[in-house]
């Protein structure tokens, strides 16, 4: 004896029609909630002011945000090149006596040198290696700008760095050349 269960179609249609709805009604509960929760992320960083990871773009923003105290610019022809300055006595005496001009000498194809007008505090030690683009001071009056990187057994005073050398070398070429360093 085979028992057969007669079901409608309208019912059939009904009872799928509910079960869709329901499923369809579960997943916009569950979409809500994901969209409430990031909306809450967002804005738990936004009073925070920081994010718990911050993107590539506002690290690069951070490193590059400099005091202006910091800052200083060197000018060799048409060419800017801005400088971070060292959190050293000698830089403050340095930056100081801004705005200044001077004509600098070439020496041994990497480096360009000119006496300053007056002497600046000195903390000299021995790098090591000297990279291109530091700016630092020999002795208490000799303005130094290297444009190659080498090793050195010299004591120098940092005064600073290009920010970008990379077209430093090119600028200041093999002969003397004039340099303007200013505050702006």
């Amino acid at each position: 004896m085979t028992m057969r269960l007669s079901i409608s179609r309208s019912s059939h249609r009904q009872w799928a029609f509910e079960h869709r709805s329901a499923r369809g009604l579960a997943a916009m509960q569950a979409l809500g909630l994901l969209c409430g929760l990031f909306a809450l992320g967002g804005c738990d960083a936004a009073q925070s002011g920081v994010s718990a990871r911050p993107t590539i773009s506002t690290a690069a923003a951070a490193a590059t945000v400099q005091p202006e105290e910091s800052r200083m610019w060197m000018t060799v022809g048409e060419r800017r090149f801005a400088i971070t300055l060292a959190t050293t006595e000698a830089a403050q005496a340095f930056a100081a006596m801004m705005p200044l001009t001077i004509d600098m000498a070439d020496l041994n194809s990497n480096e360009k040198h000119a006496e300053l007008p007056r002497a600046l505090p000195t903390n000299a030690s021995r790098p090591g290696t000297v990279r291109n683009g530091d700016l630092m001071l020999y002795g208490s009056k000799t303005l130094v700008v290297f444009y190659l990187t080498f090793d050195s057994s010299y004591s120098y005073t940092r005064l600073g760095r290009v920010d970008d050398p990379s077209s430093l070398a090119q600028a200041l070429g093999r002969r003397d050349v004039r340099v303007a360093f200013s505050k702006y």
